[in-house]
């Protein structure tokens, strides 16, 4: 209803693009991904053949140099069509950045053209089995040994997990600090000492795999640390982790969308007492209710995007961003499934599916009660 301006015509057929290769690509294939915990690594290949991955990388890392609108098109895209495995937001729009932003040009050179073409695949390794939004609580230690750092602890509910040849690990390199001994480092999966552990049998976002990582004495090259000295690593993940809320938000409006158009679709059609479900009152007042909620979720991602692209977006208003669209997404699921009926429990259903992958969406990227702290503090 209230047209999104930030879209041209060019990024429209480029959305237009993306929607028929996941629709050709991935969507046919998602439920056996289902089954295998994980999507193909053909997807990726194809897809940085395309240039869906790591689009705003400049082209001399394997890139075409695009803003993030281009991401904000592939994010969405993957949100409204429920293909919940695939994990792209994370390897281009988070891995990436990091390494851009921080990396040496050894590290650039060495990396992102992998990343870009889909050759390596990243994840970033923050949570611990003791350690979740504290990111300062952090045990994992990586000490200086000469020209190689040694790498021990582990990590859980890690995006990419299975699948990753690159991985961002928060250690500490000063265990006696505690945000000024934390660094990040650039950790190759193939590396001895590192071991991959299960694949996570979670509620929702089956085809996507989130794997536990353990490291015994990883020997990592001292040019492998993020940023060129130690103690950074705080610093890096705070000033990308707006990003990261923001594309949390993109995803959540999108699913809402697409959840709503699903069961305005449904009750059209399904029939109650001899007439069709969007007759009674209560089924078009919740549409009503749900339609006016999301629009107003549009409008207000839509701007933190714009402050984003202006470089513009804070901690605190990126914080209100994700905790009010993943809140309002999980609200949303849950009034579908209900106009659903019994149909909306069962797995061959999209809003079933939308409704168990939803759920995440309030935990990961810094839990909703983290995200009211940070703004409380910025009273």
């Amino acid at each position: 209803m209230i047209p999104r301006t930030l879209f041209d015509a060019d990024l429209e057929g480029f959305r237009d693009s993306v929607r028929k290769f996941l629709e050709q690509e991935a969507a046919p294939y998602h439920a056996q991904w289902e089954k295998d915990g994980q999507v193909s690594r053909e997807l990726w290949r194809k897809a940085g053949e395309l240039g869906f991955l790591c689009p705003m990388l400049p082209e001399e890392y394997g890139g075409v140099g695009a803003d993030f609108r281009y991401s904000a098109v592939i994010i969405e895209e993957i949100s409204r069509a429920g293909l919940s495995g695939i994990g792209w937001g994370l390897h281009s729009d988070i891995v990436a950045p990091y390494i851009l932003n921080y990396g040496s040009e050894a590290q650039k050179q060495t990396y992102l053209p992998k990343l870009a073409s889909g050759e390596m695949i990243g994840a970033i390794a923050m949570t611990e089995p003791g350690a979740g939004s504290d990111l300062q609580g952090v045990k994992t230690t990586a000490l200086p040994k000469g020209d190689h750092y040694l790498l021990n602890g582990s990590k859980t509910f890690i995006t990419n997990g299975q699948l990753a040849d690159l991985v961002i690990v928060v250690c500490k390199t000063d265990p006696a600090e505690g945000a000024k001994g934390i660094s990040l480092m650039l950790v190759e999966t193939a590396w001895d000492g590192f071991e991959k552990g299960q694949n996570l049998n979670k509620v929702g976002m089956k085809a996507q795999d989130t794997s536990e990582l353990f490291f015994q004495d990883v020997k990592i090259p001292a040019g492998n640390l993020l940023g060129g000295r130690e103690g950074q690593g705080f610093f890096q993940l705070m000033q990308e982790l707006p990003a990261e809320r923001l594309q949390v938000a993109l995803a959540a409006v999108a699913a809402a969308e697409a959840a709503w158009q699903w069961t305005l679709d449904y009750v059209k059609e399904r029939k109650a007492f001899g007439k069709p479900v969007l007759a009674f009152q209560n089924t078009r007042f919740k549409l009503a209710e749900m339609k006016a909620d999301i629009t107003a979720a549009r409008v207000f991602c839509d701007r933190c995007l714009e402050l984003h692209l202006e470089k513009k977006l804070d901690v605190p208003t990126a914080a209100m961003l994700k905790q009010w669209t993943t809140d309002l997404q999980c609200k949303v699921m849950d009034e579908c499934v209900q106009l659903h009926g019994g149909y909306g429990y069962m797995w061959e259903y999209p809003i079933a599916r939308a409704w168990a992958d939803s759920r995440v969406q309030r935990i990961y990227a810094g839990t909703n009660e983290i995200m009211k702290e940070i703004v409380a503090r910025s009273f």
